[in-house]
């Protein structure tokens, strides 16, 4: 079997079907860019089922946030990271955000490139038992779930997912995971945000069951960073631009088989990237601002 890039994102499944195209346009397909406080954004929009199959993603819309000026930590570095997440969640829940909402951290804790999930979790605003008082009326009930993995709980994701949102009901599900990315340009520097739910596991090579409207019968809407790079291909791409001509992927695959690439400081940007992420989903379903929030969260 040919071996493929691999890649999580749409933007760079796009890509690469482009750059094998030689440019040409692929039907059902719609981009475009806009400013997100300060980041770039690129919306991939997969409208045909042709292209959802060509680019081996689900059809509906995809964020691309770059947060590369993000890690030049000026003093609003955060507060404009966490907006323009906030800003592109709204605009996925078309604007009018929701009463209810559960949001879901993916993935491995011990593991630290699958720990996005789980840590931007911790850093999301939970008011759902505050919903009697009075004083917490105007707050969107949020309840937050951290399902663990099949080998610690020997349940899939999914399944304990669906218990929890049946209990709860809410208007909508935001599951946050990690990702692959098929460049490390784009790892910890870029997040994803989508309306077609996610698979958890598949940013470290363990897809299990996919989390999603059709398995829910609810919207999910998806967060993902990327945490690694596959090494077979990050492997391709070296050689490419080495100039090596019509390297063997074949061989690569066989000699990388399940083996990721990550930053050797990936801890330490876990941890600032999954305070932007919680922030940011804090920011799109709460109606507050970034300092209101900082005071609640201490």
């Amino acid at each position: 079997m040919k071996y493929q890039k691999r890649t999580d994102l749409a933007l760079e499944a796009h890509e690469l079907w482009r750059d094998a195209a030689k440019g040409a346009e692929l039907p059902g397909i719609a981009t475009r860019e806009h400013d997100a406080f300060g980041y770039r954004a690129t919306v991939v929009e997969i409208t045909q089922s042709e292209a959802a199959k060509a680019l081996g993603k689900p059809m509906g819309t995809y964020i691309t946030l770059d947060l590369h000026p993000y890690w030049e930590h000026t003093e609003d570095a955060l507060s404009r990271a966490a907006s323009a997440v906030g800003a592109e969640i709204r605009s996925l829940l078309g604007g009018e955000g929701a009463t209810s909402a559960l949001v879901v951290g993916l993935g491995n804790a011990a593991m630290t490139p699958d720990a996005v999930g789980a840590q931007a979790a911790e850093h999301v605003l939970v008011t759902r038992h505050l919903m009697r008082e009075a004083a917490f009326s105007h707050l969107t009930a949020v309840s937050v779930l951290v399902p663990g993995v099949l080998g610690r709980t020997g349940m899939e994701a999914v399944e304990i997912v669906r218990g929890a949102a049946k209990a709860v009901r809410p208007d909508v599900l935001i599951v946050i995971d990690a990702l692959a990315s098929r460049s490390l340009e784009r790892v910890c520097t870029t997040v994803q945000l989508s309306d077609t739910g996610i698979v958890p596991g598949s940013g470290v090579g363990n897809r299990r069951r996919a989390v999603d409207r059709a398995s829910l019968g609810i919207p999910v809407l998806a967060v993902g960073v990327p945490t690694v790079v596959d090494a077979a291909t990050l492997a391709l791409d070296l050689l490419e631009e080495a100039g090596v001509e019509k390297p063997d992927p074949s061989a690569l695959r066989s000699r990388g088989a399940n083996v990721m690439v990550t930053p050797r400081d990936i801890d330490a940007q876990i941890r600032e990237l999954s305070r932007v992420v919680g922030y940011g989903i804090d920011l799109a379903l709460q109606p507050m601002d970034f300092d209101a929030l900082c005071a609640l969260m201490g």
